[in-house]
């Protein structure tokens, strides 16, 4: 990393704890945390590296409730949204979010190339709503854009049960019947060009429709594992022209932005971090302080840094490979995201 990066995220993350850690402005959370510190976090984080010092980031404390327990005191009176993850595993994680997913999309939409995204087009949402942040966010984008968002839900929990159940048969039904809902959209209104799914229903989708003959012309993709060969399978077979714009999301850390495609990273799938809002490192397993060399293959430690939210060195389920900084984002990124292999065995992955 540069040393002016450097140098802005550790301003960043200083002005980030001395939100949660005062008072006056910090969340329930942290404070009755750092009551029980021998150590006063305001005067002893000053660089991202302090960060070490509160350990890892347990997934329990944000499975259930109270929610409240989040919201800074600095935030009091403002509207608040809670977002889920996925709950693939018990009950679901919760975040609260009150401007971040706008912050996060905002940004994300200064990345996309206007001819492919054409500003004041309308968009397509086919993939999870419900109780996610990709609803509202990808509503804002549109919106953002100048665009009408028109949206399908799929509901990936039910997709899992059926899985769980032994319904495959009943599980492609449903993918058909959301499919079908969002051929009913596009024929029905010609100035969405701009569409937001998710690897299996971009595929299911193009089984039914020539995106090109359709209109569209930019696909953001996301909200599960996408592969090298998925990448090329979709550039090469699914998109006849249309610019590809895949993500590494999740409702804890927001939006890692795609490394626009070059022939040399034969079509794999290459994520930068929003920083300083959120950093995304790759870590040996058996030793999560340790970031492992370049190229090298680990499990993924995320930290987010919003006044939102702060969330310090938590070991996610997926793994990935160290990539190193590129001339568009000289910070560390992630290549091949995929589920931690150690854990696999218990998640049902790629529903939608």
């Amino acid at each position: 990393m540069k040393p002016e990066n450097r140098n802005s995220l550790d301003a960043w993350v200083r002005e980030v704890i001395a939100w949660h850690f005062d008072p006056e402005t910090g969340c329930p959370f942290w404070l009755d945390y750092a009551k029980n510190l021998s150590w006063d976090p305001r005067k002893e984080i000053h660089t991202y590296d302090d960060l070490s010092r509160f350990g890892f980031f347990q997934d329990e404390w944000l499975r259930g409730g109270p929610v409240r327990r989040w919201v800074p005191k600095g935030y009091a009176g403002r509207p608040v949204y809670t977002f889920e993850t996925g709950g693939s595993t018990g009950v679901p994680k919760s975040r609260i979010n009150i401007e971040d997913f706008r912050l996060d999309y905002e940004a994300f939409s200064d990345t996309l190339p206007d001819e492919f995204f054409p500003k004041n087009s309308d968009w397509l949402s086919l993939g999870p709503t419900g109780p996610r942040r990709l609803r509202l966010a990808v509503e804002h984008l549109a919106q953002y854009r100048g665009g009408i968002c028109f949206m399908v839900d799929l509901d990936p929990r039910w997709v899992i049960k059926l899985l769980k159940m032994g319904q495959p048969k009943m599980a492609e039904q449903y993918k058909q019947h959301v499919i079908e809902q969002g051929l009913t959209l596009l024929r029905a209104h010609d100035n969405i060009r701009c569409l937001f799914t998710t690897p299996k229903l971009l595929e299911a989708l193009c089984e039914k429709v020539s995106l090109k003959k359709i209109g569209i012309t930019g696909v953001f993709c996301g909200g599960t594992e996408m592969t090298p060969q998925f990448h090329r399978f979709a550039v090469e077979e699914l998109l006849e022209g249309a610019y590809f714009a895949a993500t590494y999301g999740n409702t804890l850390m927001g939006l890692a932005v795609h490394k626009p495609r070059d022939p040399k990273d034969n079509y794999a799938i290459i994520y930068y971090p929003p920083l300083p809002r959120a950093m995304v490192e790759v870590v040996d397993p058996e030793e999560p302080d340790r970031i492992v060399g370049y190229g090298e293959t680990g499990r993924v430690r995320l930290t987010t840094l919003t006044k939102e939210f702060f969330m310090p060195r938590f070991l996610e389920r997926d793994e990935a490979e160290r990539e190193p900084p590129c001339d568009l984002y000289p910070w560390d990124g992630v290549r091949n995201v995929r589920p931690f292999s150690k854990l696999q065995a218990n998640v049902v992955e790629g529903v939608y």
